[in-house]
């Protein structure tokens, strides 16, 4: 896999080389595009390098010292996506968990083909509430956020619709010690565990495990990642959420996933194994 954070800088070095086109095209030079708009020079190198990002008035003085003032929102768009590309938790939870659960309802339900890698949690499709509820109250306390854990496992748990309505496929994949974490104590991972069996059956749903004794030496546990069709990938990082857009790097996702689901068991040998697991909380 490549680094957490390359989409972000391929992104903006692409930012930069369309700034590079557009001075070029324009026919003037770097120096001299420094001085319309009352920069040190470095300041225009730094930008088409993708060593800096550049503010909105920054790229509305380019384009229109370029004499492209119509080019303006188009590049304030481009560089407002690569923002949020890589949102710090902080920023994205500042207003409480309500709102970051509610912000990828839209992605959620135009996708039709959902593949998700768990090594440590039960993903939100196949969620209960009392699991949810463990795990966002966790997540405040640690974070010191505000207390809306109420409203934000109602939204988590409607969401789960697209699991049941539509036209829409779930292959997911976890590792068997995501099936041994205790979340909220034994009496809610029970009633966890009992519903991601239910959920195995469901037509939209594909679960595969990893058994603990698979042999890892081609491919071990990565990091979570949800892949929306071949649009879009989530990571869930320890500071930030990253969303990953770059075509090679969803290939990449893509077949990290076909790989892992290869040591995957399915069926009875899955449903073996959480019922183990349920056995093991006594």
């Amino acid at each position: 896999m490549s680094s957490p954070s390359s989409s972000v800088h391929e992104a903006r070095r692409a930012l930069g080389q369309r700034l590079r086109e557009i001075r070029k095209d324009s026919g003037i030079t770097a120096r001299a595009l420094a001085e319309r708009a009352g920069w040190h020079e470095s300041k225009c190198s730094r930008f088409e390098s993708g060593a800096r990002s550049p503010s909105e008035a920054d790229l509305r003085a380019w384009a229109a010292h370029c004499g492209v003032p119509h080019l303006a929102d188009d590049l304030v768009s481009a560089a407002r996506g690569i923002d949020g590309m890589y949102v710090e938790w902080r920023r994205m939870e500042r207003s409480g968990l309500r709102t970051a659960q509610e912000s990828v309802v839209p992605l959620w339900e135009r996708t039709q083909r959902f593949r998700i890698y768990s090594s440590w949690l039960i993903p939100g499709p196949v969620q209960t509430a009392p699991y949810v509820n463990a795990l966002l109250t966790s997540i405040r306390d640690r974070r010191g956020l505000v207390d809306d854990v109420d409203e934000a496992v109602r939204v988590r748990m409607a969401k789960q619709h697209v699991v049941h309505e539509g036209h829409h496929s779930f292959a997911i994949l976890l590792e068997e010690a995501a099936l041994r974490y205790r979340i909220g104590g034994p009496e809610v991972m029970a009633g966890q565990l009992g519903h991601l069996l239910a959920s195995a059956a469901l037509p939209s749903v594909s679960l595969g495990v990893i058994p603990l004794t698979a042999d890892r030496s081609g491919i071990w546990p990565v990091e979570g990642f949800f892949l929306y069709d071949a649009e879009v990938a989530n990571v869930e990082l320890v500071s930030a959420h990253l969303t990953v857009t770059q075509t090679h790097e969803i290939s990449l996702y893509a077949d990290t996933f076909a790989r892992l689901a290869e040591l995957a068991v399915y069926g009875a040998g899955a449903r073996r194994l959480i019922k183990d697991a349920i056995d093991a909380l006594g």
